[in-house]
């Protein structure tokens, strides 16, 4: 009877752990079904090869004229040091697209704004043209062509609408040379748009946060297929732009006012009208915009991304890391080698594949295709005619085109000119030497 006893235990023991071999199995099986839904068990490094980011802001041309006086002869982009941009960093942080800031200091405006922009564009350009690495790109099709070209693709967007002075003519021609964006401001305001900043006490408004040239500026942009960017300027201004452009607009590196209550990132009823505007909040991974205060984790960035896609849903969410303009940068994410550690968290907090796929790059895609349409949608539309006030450029080295008085000894009559020359007294340059 022990015996017995003993036969049936064994079965009942070989039975139970038969069953549970199955029931492991489904339950495993049902775990790789749900990876393969959500990706959150699929190797990172095989996510991000399959759909590469495109980062909505980088810095690394300013850091190429204060260090470097922009001779790219004396550097070697490959591997920088004291930055934490390079080719191979961007190679390890899957970065497939980068979007260059062309930036000049806001002490600029009224001055040499215009000429030193123009740098900017000559050394992002040569950068992108002289490693075979990169391939400057203008168009969606040409960025789609990249990736599948092996490129790291670059796109030039103006940081500042200091830098056209005002002028759509300006503009236009900064589109021919390559750019495909622009920030309205930076830290000062413009004549025709406000910034989220009170550095500079220049073009002070009240209740037009947006001027009639302002607008002018903004549907000259979508005529041209140019994005409109709103990081850095007012909420005003933000939500007057989303109420008139015509394509949608991003937010080129910003994050959630809602969750760091910092004057540069973006509250929930911009977001809103974000949303309904189709458009992109790419996030900034800055300390001071993610956490509020001088150190910060990765788990702090991943809290906005959480927090935007809660409500107003992953399709409207990009990165903007904003390397190489801002000074500190989470613990995990000090350079753009780690962007995979992001996605990883994101993974983590049980982000889907298709959402991730959208805030690495079909988000952007998506926008920069729209813009695109509405060109073409534009396209009988004539360039705008449209010069500023003289009285609201308030520019004290514009030029008052005119015939010279011959009774002034200091006109020249033979020459026909049909300017007036600034005041002698009046500095017209700025040595460009840092940030705001």
């Amino acid at each position: 009877m022990r015996v017995l006893r003993s036969d049936m235990s064994s079965w009942k023991r070989g039975k139970h752990a038969s069953h549970s071999f199955w029931k492991q199995s489904i339950e495993a099986l049902v775990v790789f079904s749900l990876c393969v839904k959500i990706s959150g068990c699929s190797d990172v490094d095989e996510l991000m090869s399959t759909y590469p980011l495109i980062d909505g802001h980088n810095d690394l041309a300013l850091q190429l004229r204060i260090r470097h006086n922009n001779s790219l002869s004396q550097v070697d982009l490959h591997n920088l040091s004291k930055v934490s941009t390079d080719i191979s960093r961007f190679k390890a942080g899957h970065v497939q697209t980068q979007m260059f800031a062309v930036y000049v200091l806001c002490g600029a405006q009224q001055k040499d704004a215009v000429r030193l922009t123009l740098e900017q564009i000559d050394v992002v350009r040569r950068m992108c043209t002289e490693y075979q690495e990169f391939e400057l790109v203008t168009s969606v099709q040409e960025l789609k062509d990249s990736k599948d070209n092996g490129k790291i693709a670059c796109l030039i967007s103006i940081e500042g609408g200091h830098s056209i002075d005002s002028s759509l003519p300006a503009l236009r021609m900064f589109y021919q040379l390559g750019v495909r964006s622009m920030g309205l401001t930076h830290s000062c305001n413009t004549p025709w748009a406000e910034s989220s900043s009170n550095f500079y006490p220049v073009y002070k408004r009240e209740n037009n946060s947006l001027t009639s040239f302002g607008k002018v500026v903004v549907e000259e942009m979508n005529r041209l297929g140019m994005i409109v960017d709103l990081s850095h300027t007012s909420w005003n201004t933000s939500s007057a732009v989303l109420s008139h452009s015509k394509a949608p607009v991003i937010f080129s590196h910003s994050s959630s006012y809602s969750i760091c209550n910092h004057s540069r990132n973006v509250p929930d009823n911009l977001l809103l009208e974000l949303k309904k505007n189709q458009g992109l909040i790419m996030v900034n991974l800055h300390n001071t915009f993610v956490s509020c205060r001088d150190e910060a984790n990765i788990s702090h960035v991943a809290d906005h991304f959480d927090y935007i896609r809660k409500l107003i849903g992953a399709e409207s969410i990009g990165i903007g890391g904003d390397y190489e303009g801002a000074t500190s940068f989470p613990h995990g994410l000090e350079d753009v080698s780690k962007y995979p550690a992001l996605i990883q968290e994101l993974l983590r907090r049980n982000w889907t594949e298709n959402e991730l796929a959208g805030v690495l790059r079909n988000n952007f895609l998506r926008v920069f295709e729209q813009v695109e349409r509405v060109r073409d949608q534009l396209s009988s539309k004539l360039p705008s005619e449209v010069q500023i006030p003289f009285e609201e450029a308030h520019n004290p080295c514009r030029l008052i085109l005119k015939r010279p008085d011959p009774r002034s000894p200091s006109s020249d009559q033979s020459s026909g000119a049909e300017e007036i020359a600034v005041e002698p007294h009046q500095s017209c340059a700025v040595l460009p030497s840092g940030r705001e």
